[in-house]
């Protein structure tokens, strides 16, 4: 079975920049696609980026033209670059796989924690 181990959170100033991993281990190559979630404070999960391997990206909109996602396919690793952070990004940020068809996540790693200072 698949397992998936965010890293590369931490604490930033607004207006910097972090870089996130989302490594696969176990059966990787069954997976379609990886996407990140993050989790504010009192807040629900929420969708932040999607990269379906067949094709297709997507962002949230808060997060268009500063965030972008891409893969490592011999490192089974989806990035997430986060440019001109903003206070508001802050919460945990979680990578999971993505059901083809249902577009829905399917396994979830451990999550990492982000906060960006104003």
């Amino acid at each position: 079975q698949v397992q998936l181990v965010e890293s590369g959170g931490g604490l930033v100033q607004a207006g910097g920049s972090l870089r996130l991993s989302c490594a696969a281990s176990g059966s990787p190559f069954n997976v379609d696609g990886v996407a990140w979630y993050r989790q504010a404070p009192g807040k629900e999960r929420e969708l932040v980026a999607r990269l379906m391997f067949r094709g297709g990206i997507d962002f949230a909109d808060s997060v268009k033209g500063r965030f972008a996602i891409f893969r490592d396919g011999i490192k089974n690793t989806v990035y997430l670059q986060m440019n001109s952070l903003k206070p508001e990004d802050t919460g945990v940020y979680y990578c999971a796989t993505q059901d083809r068809f249902t577009l829905r996540p399917d396994l979830w790693g451990q999550g990492t924690q982000v906060t960006v200072s104003s």
